[in-house]
């Protein structure tokens, strides 16, 4: 047993009503699960049985408030078991579920009998199944958060179910296939079921970045399937070089979490040579698809433009649009499934680093967000000011590199 518990004049008053509810020592003993400190309720109800005289307490099945709910822990332990027997965990959590009639009826005792300590029926269940199912599973109970499984227990069904949390590993990547969008694309005309238009695949594109850097994990996990969330994400046909763009993978129901990471990164590299790259690779946690998702660094890009231009008047007309708010429209090219409105970016700097005739390249640091292809082309006016605007020229983007995501800036 834990501290003592004074049994004050109000306390012993409210047992006294309590005593002929028809209560099992356990839901006795939650009528005050808040009074004291290390008890169970059971103690809890020995104490205050000896301290008003004795209690009737009914059996578990014939309690008024539970019905047993409480009498069945090798029953739930095993269905537990058994709806993880294929799973690896460490950690996990517990729910339940009981009938709103019975959750109701414990508070309606409370307020008759005068208690203002009540536990409710469903943090006691979830405590107590947690403390049985630790050495049962060789896994440790804790917060939501933190589980690798959560098991729920549904009490009038006396059904255990059971909810994988998905497994996550952040890390940072390359692309050099032109060819290549980040995450897959359904087919637009049948949305991924398969039909002529798609060669019965349901993709847009062969295959994509999420699906090469996943599929060592999904393999090893026994994963169902993944999701792919991108600091962002570049132009299909535009490249991600210097140290990458931080990403985190998720893979959903693992069985298997104890995955080596590098050996599957090395996999990754070594199957996608000339396409894509991963580093930096570690163990992440759900928060991180958060923090990666609202992240908004600046970005550095190479463009190359082709365009007749003199020197002079491109750096000059560089000088006008860089430094200073543009207004953009959402572009034409993906006007189908953005909705239309005007953002303002900025693009702090831009440079001229290579010329020839007909063609030349700039490099430039713009803030997230920046459509970059039409800050150059104009996108028919869309995009405001632009370098061809103001040049006075139709150019047209032949290339575009993101160079550097700036996300470790302070």
């Amino acid at each position: 047993m834990g501290d003592d518990f004074p049994i004050s004049d109000e306390v012993l008053s409210a047992a006294t009503r309590a005593r002929e509810r028809g209560l099992c020592a356990e839901c006795y003993g939650r009528c005050f699960g808040r009074l004291g400190h290390g008890w169970s309720n059971p103690e809890r109800a020995e104490k205050l049985a000896t301290a008003v005289g004795g209690v009737p307490f009914s059996a578990p099945l014939d309690c008024s408030l539970c019905a047993g709910g409480f009498d069945r822990w090798e029953t739930w332990i095993r269905r537990a078991k058994e709806a993880a027997s294929t799973y690896e965990f460490s950690r996990f959590t517990c729910g339940c579920r009981w009938p709103p009639e019975q959750l109701a009826r414990e508070e309606a005792i409370w307020r008759e009998i005068g208690s203002t300590w009540g536990e409710s029926a469903r943090t006691a269940f979830n405590r107590e199944w947690g403390k049985r199912l630790e050495p049962a599973t060789s896994a440790q109970g804790g917060g939501d958060n933190d589980a690798d499984i959560v098991f729920l227990a549904d009490i009038p069904a006396g059904r255990v179910t059971m909810t994988v949390r998905s497994l996550y590993v952040a890390g940072r990547y390359r692309k050099f296939d032109r060819t290549l969008p980040q995450t897959r694309w359904p087919c637009r005309r049948c949305q991924g079921r398969g039909c002529e238009t798609c060669h019965g695949t349901g993709k847009t594109y062969p295959t994509s970045v999420e699906e090469i850097v996943a599929a060592p994990f999904l393999a090893a996990s026994h994963g169902v399937d993944s999701r792919f969330h991108g600091m962002g994400r570049e132009d299909i046909d535009a490249r991600m070089l210097g140290t990458g763009r931080p990403f985190v993978l998720e893979i959903t129901q693992p069985h298997q979490r104890s995955v080596d990471i590098a050996a599957l990164a090395a996999a990754v590299n070594a199957g996608a040579v000339g396409r894509v790259e991963v580093e930096e690779m570690v163990r992440a946690r759900g928060e991180d698809v958060v923090r990666v998702k609202e992240a908004s660094p600046w970005k550095s890009y190479r463009v190359t433009v082709v365009g007749e231009v003199a020197q002079d008047k491109l750096d000059k007309a560089l000088s006008v649009v860089a430094g200073r708010a543009i207004a953009q429209r959402t572009p034409t090219r993906v006007a189908h499934r953005r909705a239309d409105l005007v953002r303002t970016r900025t693009v702090a700097e831009a440079k001229v680093v290579e010329a020839s005739a007909g063609r030349f390249t700039i490099e430039l640091r713009a803030e997230a967000g920046t459509y970059v292809k039409e800050w150059v082309e104009g996108d028919g006016g869309r995009t405001e000011p632009s370098l061809s605007g103001v040049l006075g020229i139709p150019l047209h983007v032949a290339e575009l590199d993101v160079v550097a995501i700036h996300d470790r800036e302070v």
